[in-house]
């Protein structure tokens, strides 16, 4: 088979896929509404059920509902008849997955379920399955054909059930008013915690590690102050006032632009006024500041907004490094 022709075919299965998801948007109705109602819980937890490829799906909606404010735990079928169905405490909603919308270990539960108060709801992609009588509440997550060669695999189904837990987490999300400042409670680590947890004042340098030079300074002593600092740029001060900045870039424009480089004042090679950002910034924010612009830039000023005293630096390796001091 030649390239061509698998980026046909891995394109056809991007697309079968997303047209099955425009479908089951399309067939949403009032049954999503009450899904939600019985899955909203401002007590207790949301139990996920599901075996095989459902399962592995269970197991990322509960992770999913976990980190966007709904406490939840997947709970194996199988396992829960030997022991692991005390992950269930009374009054626990269900979410069950089922392609079949029939899965024997699911049906064979549901009575269990039952007598413990549990109300549940069901992503099915058979909507004739016995499974639809028994639960309080089901989605349709059917689709015309999966998206693989042999039109058996569960891809297309598997998606389609995916977005719909994704619209309930994201429902449960609206009903319980969740915030960036929640999700940032149950983000702590990783690049997501920082960005949204940090400031810039928690990362960014202090003036008194970054090179500073005056608009007279020559060039020559302008590279040393750098190369002590080495920060990827030097700020140019009047006092403790912020009138512009040199980067690495300014320096390798000036050696392009002129023969005599080191002669030169600092004043006639820096970007005078520059951007500053607030210490008081989260690290998110300022992520956005520094590359979602025609020409992103690697390294800020820190300044006070009304003084324009400099207050510290900040570059992109500080948002992405967590700090070693």
């Amino acid at each position: 088979m030649d390239s061509k022709q698998e980026l046909l075919n891995a394109q056809s299965v991007l697309i079968k896929e997303a047209d099955s998801i425009i479908g089951a948007s399309e067939r949403l109705g009032e049954n999503f509404s009450l899904a939600t109602d019985l899955l909203y819980t401002e007590r207790g937890k949301v139990v996920v059920s599901g075996i095989g490829k459902s399962g592995h799906l269970g197991k990322k909606l509960a992770a999913t509902f976990c980190s966007t404010g709904t406490p939840s735990a997947f709970l194996h079928p199988s396992e829960a008849v030997h022991g692991d169905l005390g992950i269930h405490q009374k009054g626990d909603p269900v979410l069950f997955l089922s392609n079949s919308g029939a899965t024997p270990e699911l049906v064979a539960l549901e009575p269990i379920l039952k007598t413990r108060g549990a109300k549940i709801v069901g992503i099915f992609g058979n909507t004739k399955g016995q499974l639809v009588q028994k639960v309080d509440a089901y989605l349709d997550s059917s689709v015309p054909q999966e998206a693989d060669p042999l039109g058996i695999v569960p891809t297309a189904s598997f998606a389609v059930s995916a977005s719909l837990g994704d619209a309930l987490a994201s429902a449960l999300m609206k009903r319980r008013n969740f915030s960036e400042k929640d999700y940032a409670q149950t983000h702590p680590a990783g690049q997501l915690g920082r960005n949204l947890v940090l400031r810039v004042s928690d990362v960014m340098h202090p003036p008194s590690k970054i090179a500073c030079v005056e608009k007279q300074t020559k060039t020559k002593d302008l590279v040393i102050e750098m190369t002590r600092y080495p920060l990827g740029a030097a700020c140019v001060m009047e006092g403790e006032k912020l009138l512009g900045i040199v980067t690495d870039g300014d320096l390798r424009r000036a050696l392009k632009e002129s023969e005599n480089l080191l002669e030169l004042t600092t004043a006639e090679v820096m970007s005078a006024a520059p951007q500053t950002i607030s210490p008081e910034i989260s690290l998110g924010k300022a992520l956005r500041v520094m590359e979602d612009r025609k020409s992103p830039i690697s390294v800020l000023p820190v300044a006070c907004e009304k003084t324009n005293t400099l207050l510290g630096m900040i570059r992109l390796h500080d948002i992405y490094t967590p700090s070693t001091n």
